[in-house]
């Protein structure tokens, strides 16, 4: 199987608070806009917020964004803040935020010298 592109694909509880979060508060770029839906631009891959749950998704899913200043977005976004940022024992510098739904966002700084940045894979 080869596998050209991928997104996460949300469906929201509620649609405009969703897309407010994802919109203004994490400064997401729209890729494209249809009926029932946005996708944002999320780093190399997209995402989706479109339809309508009627629970939230919560701890059943949850989004991993590498960011390039964790201490700059702790900043922006220190409202939305459920876990402080920290070192974890892998070497990586992590902090956690929810979305409306309760959708858990790990927000990741990898530091110069972790061996994710010599991976070559």
């Amino acid at each position: 199987m080869e596998v050209l592109a991928s997104r996460v694909l949300l469906h929201p509880t509620d649609m405009e608070r969703s897309l407010a979060f994802y919109r203004d508060v994490l400064g997401l770029a729209v890729a494209r806009e249809f009926p029932g839906g946005t996708v944002f631009f999320l780093g190399s891959g997209y995402l989706e917020l479109s339809g309508r749950a009627d629970t939230p998704a919560g701890a059943a899913v949850a989004l991993w964004l590498q960011v390039r200043d964790l201490a700059a977005a702790h900043r922006e976004i220190a409202a939305h803040v459920v876990r402080e940022p920290r070192q974890e024992p892998w070497g990586l510098h992590e902090m956690w935020i929810a979305d409306p739904d309760g959708t858990r966002i790990v927000l990741v700084q990898v530091p110069e010298d972790h061996p994710i940045r010599r991976d070559t894979r």
